[in-house]
């Protein structure tokens, strides 16, 4: 404050004499110049003792070594949270695992992986898609409930064991099938892509073109995107701090189809299947009900390996109805329309339950090239085999 008052009074004492000196005799020419370079001279020295002060004119001041740009304004920067030891460990395993190319084979196969409660309805169906292939796929069942009946030898020999554990809709039961049919089908080699399926899914291409879509490209087709309502975001809970945030949570369907190495890292992982199987399930604390199904994979890769998965599924399912269920398909709903339909669409709509009930629409983009989106469908009832058949047996088209 002194500093200006005596900035102010200098001036105002230069100026009287400048002033002043209108009423006094006229300098000679040199003699005013010298003058008039001397109190140049005084104000520079003066402006340099007695710099302004504030910071709104200190930024763009004459003498100022910051020049005349724009203030910068230091921000904070957020402090990176310390990892936990679990976290530490998860990342180093599921890192090496990624970085390590995976191992080439002769002829690799496409794993079926059918999660089903007993006799597959479809198999004479999945007969049809598979035969003359042989040696290019492989074929897992899960019966969970009762020994299947297979009219197809495709299927035949083909169960795996199975825990005495119902597994039922929306438990963690069926995140552990999952990971039980992956297990059984990393011990073959030559299994270099992996396809979850249902009891009621259905091909809806040939098998020449599901074998290059999947083994041509180098993601997985893991559904993902982020649901801010209440079936999305609203089923977190804070216990899965600190190692999952609200901001890291996703949602998804369950029916994946993955390359190797990702299904590696699934059955590597530990520290994120444990966090969901006791903190993502129906009947929680304050009445929330969380699936594990639809949001431990699709978070678990979110978090991991973003960049590797395709973030949709390559199994088509109509929940354009927004009913608990997704939309069934009847014997009465089957033609070649339909098939043709459901095997031309080019993206991927995930419906969410935020308050403007919002729709994320994502293209289906393979090698940059919008490609269709879907292989497989669901849910069709067991009475349209038949029709099925007859399509695909008359139909060069897929």
């Amino acid at each position: 404050m002194k500093e200006e008052l005596a900035w102010t009074k200098f001036l105002r004492n230069l100026l009287i004499m400048v002033v002043g000196s209108r009423n006094r005799p006229q300098l000679r020419r040199p003699t005013w110049i010298i003058v008039l370079i001397s109190i140049v001279c005084v104000f520079l020295v003066a402006a340099y003792i007695y710099p302004p002060q504030t910071p709104k004119h200190s930024a763009c001041y004459f003498f100022s070594s910051q020049g005349c740009g724009t203030t910068r304004v230091e921000v904070p920067k957020a402090v990176a949270r310390e990892l936990t030891d679990r976290e530490l460990e998860s990342r180093v395993v599921i890192n090496e695992i990624l970085n390590v190319d995976p191992a080439k084979t002769r002829i690799p196969k496409v794993a079926f992986l059918f999660l089903t409660p007993g006799s597959l309805p479809f198999e004479k169906l999945w007969h049809m898609f598979f035969k003359g292939h042989e040696g290019k796929f492989s074929v897992y069942l899960h019966a969970s409930r009762e020994k299947p009946v297979h009219v197809s030898p495709y299927f035949v020999g083909r169960e795996i064991h199975s825990e005495p554990v119902w597994v039922g809709w929306g438990k963690f039961s069926m995140v552990e099938a999952e990971r039980r049919l992956l297990a059984n089908a990393l011990l073959d080699p030559d299994n270099q892509h992996f396809v979850l399926l249902s009891d009621s899914c259905i091909p809806v291409r040939k098998f020449d073109f599901m074998y290059n879509y999947l083994l041509l490209t180098n993601v997985s087709f893991v559904d993902c995107y982020v649901d801010a309502g209440p079936h999305g975001n609203g089923r977190y809970i804070e216990r899965m701090l600190p190692e999952v945030e609200m901001k890291d949570f996703r949602k998804g369907s369950q029916w994946f189809s993955m390359k190797r190495q990702h299904a590696i890292i699934v059955m590597a992982d530990s520290l994120y299947f444990t966090k969901f199987k006791h903190h993502c399930r129906p009947n929680m604390e304050g009445g929330k009900n969380c699936y594990a199904d639809e949001h431990y994979l699709p978070t678990f890769f979110s978090m991991r390996d973003p960049g590797g998965i395709a973030n949709w599924s390559v199994t088509y399912v109509d929940w354009s109805e927004r009913k608990w269920h997704p939309r069934s398909y009847k014997a009465r709903d089957i033609s070649h329309q339909l098939i043709r339909k459901i095997a031309s669409i080019d993206q991927s709509p995930h419906y969410t339950s935020d308050i403007k009930r919002s729709v994320v629409i994502t293209p289906c983009i393979l090698n940059n090239l919008k490609r269709p989106c879907y292989l497989f469908a669901r849910k069709f009832f067991p009475e349209t085999q038949d029709k099925l058949i007859q399509i695909f047996s008359n139909s060069t088209l897929f």
